[in-house]
């Protein structure tokens, strides 16, 4: 087959984001819409132009959600590295990309493209370890650049000792959530009022508990289901893997601050090779694949504590869109109607604030 990406090196493929091939995507088999009325809102979507010439901007989200036939509501813009400024002072640079993502919101309320309210909320990027300050400025100037918009802050602490599982997009050295600066950086935008998008690999669990447990006033959303991880190091070893994520997502639950944003499993549990599959998989593949973790998180936080989300466009190396979203209404299917709306918007409509 034409396969979507070349791996460089074993497992790379989950550590690197890899441009979508279309051509493959499309022979992803039909099927019906799953409760096509259920409101969706997508608390983890991307809009960039990615270094490997990618682009992804509000038409080409649009595509998607109306071929998907889902009734998406509103998406959450999340950081990707995207449009940073090219001059100024470092530590204002990455506003830029919060102004980009305004300019999306714009082109999506225009109804040119989309019903949704494209990127109705935005979760920036700020160096949470900054002299008090500096990240004072960064965060007053992401909130006026936002609009209205502004909800939270990520900055990604992923770190592992395998390279290959760590990638190229890591934090620079382990324990950042432990580090008294990042966590006067986290009072900070907690008294600010503004979130925290926590983003880690399943091992670094115990540093997210330590994290809520110091810090009760911040809320803070553990994103990508708590990246469990089944390549490089970690492939083969997937009941080990779920027993040790399962014991730290206990912990975590036990903290009322914590939420969680599932899905984004494609590119960290890794049990999906797209790079060698003649087609994408069905939403009752993905269901049979990623029903564990799902399935576990709403049981341990309940629904008012998760949301379901695409992880769109990186996710769309190896799923389409309409399958994401049917996969989590199979894995959901034993869920009360009132459940289902919390799981699929009413979570990141308060989490997000997004009325």
């Amino acid at each position: 087959m034409n396969a979507p990406a070349t791996p460089s090196s074993p497992g790379s493929i989950f550590s690197e984001t890899q441009r979508p091939n279309e051509e493959w995507l499309a022979r992803a088999k039909p099927e019906p819409t799953l409760e096509p009325d259920l409101p969706i809102i997508d608390p983890h979507l991307h809009f960039w132009h990615h270094k490997s010439g990618y682009r992804y901007f509000v038409e080409e989200f649009a595509r998607d959600a109306d071929e998907s036939g889902h009734n998406i509501e509103a998406t959450v813009f999340v950081e990707c590295n995207a449009m940073y400024r090219a001059g100024g002072p470092e530590h204002l640079k990455a506003v830029g990309e919060t102004e980009f993502a305004v300019g999306m919101a714009a082109m999506a309320a225009s109804g040119k493209y989309t019903t949704a309210r494209g990127a109705a909320g935005i979760v920036a990027y700020a160096d949470l370890t900054l002299d008090e300050g500096l990240l004072r400025e960064t965060l007053e100037a992401h909130r006026e650049a936002a609009s209205g918009r502004l909800r939270g802050i990520r900055q990604r602490a992923k770190w592992d000792a395998d390279p290959i599982v760590a990638g190229p997009v890591r934090a620079g050295k382990r324990g950042l959530f432990l580090e008294p600066e990042f966590r006067r950086g986290i009072a900070l935008i907690a008294k600010m009022g503004l979130s925290f998008d926590a983003s880690i690999f399943h091992p670094q669990l115990p540093e997210v508990v330590s994290l809520a447990q110091a810090n009760p006033d911040a809320s803070i959303v553990v994103i990508h289901t708590a990246s469990p991880l089944g390549f490089g190091s970690y492939a083969g070893q997937e009941k080990q893997v779920h027993a040790d994520w399962l014991a730290g997502m206990k912990e975590l639950a036990r903290c009322p601050n914590v939420t969680v944003k599932m899905g984004g499993l494609l590119m960290c549990l890794g049990n999906f090779d797209f790079s060698q599959a003649e087609a994408p998989p069905t939403s009752e593949q993905l269901a049979m694949l990623w029903r564990p973790y799902i399935e576990d998180c709403i049981e341990l936080f309940g629904a008012d504590r998760c949301m379901v989300s695409s992880n769109f466009p990186v996710e769309k190396a190896g799923v389409t869109y309409g399958a994401t979203w049917n996969m989590f209404k199979r894995v959901t299917a034993k869920y009360s109607p009132d459940e289902k709306r919390k799981l699929f918007a009413d979570t990141a409509r308060r989490v997000y604030r997004l009325d």
